[in-house]
């Protein structure tokens, strides 16, 4: 099996409603987003996918969280934006953008800050 990773990044806003403490407050996060895809066959130009497919895909996914309050848009008003959610969310939307490419989407993974992270596979 062979497997692409990306990194990629977006700065927003949210709070988390259920949670009793601080996060319950208004505040934001630089993001850090990991994207991995995996293929069990290179092409025949010896990849899997082009790096750059795959980094404008997700950065197209990406424009739609950077710089907004998270709890504003429709996804999230019924779902806490919480890095496990957010990292479901990317997940889902870049399978739907790479489903004409013979890759299938691993895991994304969201890290709040340099010591927290939430991953999503459907592994």
């Amino acid at each position: 099996m062979y497997e692409l990773t990306i990194l990629s990044h977006f700065s927003a806003a949210h709070r988390l409603r259920c949670l009793h403490g601080r996060c319950e407050n208004l505040h934001g996060h630089n993001w850090k987003i990991e994207v991995s895809v995996s293929s069990r066959r290179l092409g025949k130009e010896g990849i899997i996918l082009d790096f750059g497919i795959l980094k404008h895909e997700v950065s197209e996914v990406l424009e739609s969280l950077d710089h907004q309050y998270l709890n504003d848009l429709s996804y999230f008003s019924r779902r806490e934006p919480s890095s496990e959610t957010i990292a479901k969310y990317i997940f889902d939307k870049v399978k739907v953008k790479l489903k004409r490419h013979p890759v299938t989407v691993k895991r994304v993974t969201a890290w709040e800050s340099e010591g927290a992270c939430a991953t999503y596979s459907e592994t």
